[in-house]
């Protein structure tokens, strides 16, 4: 864990699936399984991380890239890019959302963020996007400092509900 010398950057495919959706699991429950209520909590990821559920229907299509970053073969964090699915007001068309950028704890500060974000910058430009979107919890301070530090600004607000809590977050906008 020492650098992203060490890490490679690849499709999602180059990533047995169930892996790539474990991980993502374990970084979420990493980052806010302290929020909520426990039962809540696993009733959602069993859900969302399912073999069948959300995450795995956008490995499968065309409309959603992604990109992981591996060490060892092992997935250590990942990128996925959508078309725009938060409530952003006045976006404009063609806008792209960065859905998901998450890193394993471990690797915050080493680069692997860094990088992925890069990718999603450059991806949505070769799209032609005219913006790219994403949503942050509104709590999540060093998220919103290392979005802010890539160039997106608050432009609105939207809720993310699990279980009987309902949070609020923000909607970010990088005009490319």
């Amino acid at each position: 864990m020492s650098s992203t010398s060490e890490v490679l950057f690849v499709p999602p495919h180059a990533v047995p699936r169930e892996r790539l959706l474990n991980v993502a699991r374990r970084i979420f429950s990493e980052t806010f399984s302290h929020l909520y209520e426990e039962e809540s909590f696993r009733i959602f990821c069993d859900q969302t991380w399912a073999a069948d559920g959300p995450m795995a229907k956008d490995l499968g299509d065309p409309a959603v890239s992604w990109r992981v970053a591996t060490e060892d073969g092992q997935p250590i964090g990942y990128a996925k890019m959508t078309p725009l699915r938060a409530p952003a007001r006045k976006a404009q068309d063609d806008a792209l959302e960065l859905q998901q950028i998450y890193v394993l704890s471990g690797w915050h500060g080493k680069g692997v963020a860094e990088e992925l974000m890069q990718w999603a910058v450059s991806s949505a430009r070769e799209r032609g996007a005219p913006e790219l979107y994403l949503t942050v919890f509104d709590h999540n301070e060093r998220a919103k400092r290392f979005y802010a530090r890539h160039g997106f600004e608050e432009v609105g607000r939207c809720t993310f509900k699990l279980g009987d809590r309902v949070d609020d977050d923000r909607i970010w906008r990088k005009v490319l």
